[in-house]
This record gives structure tokens, C-alpha cells and sequence, in this order.
């Protein structure tokens, strides 16, 4: 009848289940409105990421192959762990592996199934990736971008099992957190099944739109509380002590990387200076 038998039929692997603490979450929403509050409220910055995937998607959604440096340098400006870091292939001849690597990383992306997959051979196809472990955030934040419907953040900071850090250890829910190691793979149905589980929260909450954007901000927020707790230590070269409810959370998600009137930004050049995005006229943008 050329039907399978049973034994043809591949078995799906299961999901993660996780574990999340619903008082911290609450809470953390809780923080991240009244932080926002003062400055537009919540759908200022839900707007301000969807421009941030806008400039993603117009430089690289079509056709990643006739990218240009200037244009990734503007990228760049907006992903807070990775501008500090990759001022040495934004220069030739580095930047055109760079480019090949991001080709290859959106091809055929409508597979997720092979997600995990791109995203090592992307990290690989730097030197040494065990050193440069930034590498990843940078595959996670234009898979992401590009295609946010698809691709959920996958972030280091949102889950690093290696490290045992990131949101989903600040949202675990277990009696003594801090001395647990969390048996959850930092895979794409990881990331997956938590963007799940916090638009189904927030739909409780009474958020029906731009779920996507909203679950981005809610996880940065859970993370910024953790940065807090350390003083702002973590990523120090990044994240500068300054008094703002929501500091962390809008740098965590690259929001303050144009400073407003000069068009510079927190991308360090090779020689330590800070980049300038340029208008179509060569000027400084002033948005």
C-alpha cells in the first residue's frame, strides 16, 4: 500500500519542558511597565524593535550576498554583545568570510529543523569559536531579525547551558535555583517552547499583539533584574552604571546603540573609535 510500518516511522523527539516561576514573571512585567512608563510607555519600544527588524530584514532578508560593510556596521550598532567584539572582521579581508558565513546561515531557512545545525557551522566558520563564543548572539540576532515569526531569540543571555545562566535559570521555578544545574539544551525547541509558554502568559496578562516584540522585552527585563543583582558586572564593557529603570533591558535588546543627535554609536572601530552612521548624503544621521 506504500505505507510506512511503524518501525519506518521516525519518532519526534520531545519537546523541553520547562519549568517557569510565575511570580517572577509577573513581576518582572510588572517592573518592565512601570520602567517604560516614563518613557513612552511599552509600544514606544515594541515599535523601536520592529524598526531594529526592519533594518535586519531590508539589508539581508533578499539577498545577504550583496551586503556591504557600512551596511552590517550599522547592524552591528544594534546587537549590545556583539559590537564590542567584532571590530576585526568588519574590515577586509575578514568581512567577506563574515558575509559568506551569513549567506550560508539564511539559506533555506524555512527548515528549522536544521537550525541548530547552521548555527554551529556559522560559529565554525570562525577562528578558534571557543574563544569568540560572541559568534553565536550574532547568528541568534540576525536569524531572529530577519525572520522574528520563525526564529525566537536564542541569545546566549536568554539560555546558556553551558553556563547555566540566562533568563530561563532567573524564571526557573525550583525551591533553591541558585545551587541546580538545569537540564535543558540551548537548542532552537528550547527557545522555541519558552516563546510559547511567555506569549501564553502574556495572553493571560492581556497582550494579543506584537506578542513577538512583547516576549523580547519581557526576557530582557528578567535578565537585566539579574544584572542588577550583580551590580552590572556582567558584560561591564557594555553596560555602563547609570541610573534607568530600564537600562540593561533596552541595551540587553541593542536599543541604545545610536546615541540621539549624533549618529554615533556604542561600535567601536579597530582603532577605538566610536562609528558614525551616515545618511544617504555621507552626513551624520540625526534621528
Amino acid at each position: 500500500m506504500g505505507f510506512l510500518s511503524r518501525r519506518e516511522v521516525p519518532a519526534e523527539a520531545p519537546r523541553p519542558r520547562l519549568d517557569l516561576n510565575g511570580p517572577r514573571l509577573e513581576s518582572a512585567l510588572a517592573r518592565l511597565a512601570a520602567g517604560c512608563e516614563a518613557q513612552g510607555g511599552l509600544e514606544r519600544y515594541v515599535e523601536a524593535l520592529k524598526l531594529k527588524s526592519a533594518l535586519f530584514r531590508q539589508a539581508l532578508d533578499e539577498d545577504p550576498a550583496s551586503l556591504e560593510a557600512p551596511t552590517f556596521k550599522q547592524l552591528c550598532a544594534f546587537m549590545a554583545t556583539v559590537r564590542r567584539r567584532i571590530g576585526p572582521w568588519l574590515e577586509e579581508p575578514s568581512f567577506t568570510g563574515v558575509r559568506g558565513a551569513l549567506v550560508e546561515l539564511l539559506a533555506a531557512r524555512s527548515d528549522t529543523t536544521a537550525t541548530d545545525a547552521r548555527i554551529t557551522a556559522f560559529c565554525s566558520s570562525f577562528a578558534d569559536p571557543g574563544e569568540h563564543r560572541w559568534v553565536r548572539d550574532l547568528a541568534a540576532e540576525v536569524l531572529h531579525n530577519v525572520d522574528p515569526e520563525r526564529f525566537p531569540l536564542m541569545t546566549r543571555w536568554v539560555w546558556d547551558a553551558g553556563t547555566n545562566t540566562g533568563v530561563i535559570r532567573e524564571i526557573w521555578h525550583a525551591p533553591d535555583v541558585d545551587h541546580i544545574r538545569i537540564g535543558v539544551p540551548d537548542g532552537y525547541d528550547t527557545y522555541l517552547v519558552l516563546r510559547e509558554e511567555l506569549s501564553q502568559y502574556l495572553a493571560g496578562q492581556g497582550f494579543f499583539r506584537d506578542v513577538t516584540w512583547y516576549v523580547d522585552l519581557l526576557c530582557a527585563q528578567v535578565y537585566a533584574g539579574y544584572i542588577s543583582e550583580q551590580g552590572g558586572s556582567y558584560l561591564r564593557t557594555d553596560f555602563a552604571a547609570e541610573e534607568d529603570p530600564v537600562q540593561h533591558t533596552r541595551r540587553l535588546l541593542g536599543l541604545d546603540g545610536v546615541q540621539a543627535g549624533s549618529g554615533r554609536t556604542r561600535l567601536k572601530t579597530l582603532d577605538g573609535a566610536a562609528f558614525v552612521l551616515l545618511d544617504d548624503a555621507g552626513a551624520a544621521r540625526n534621528d
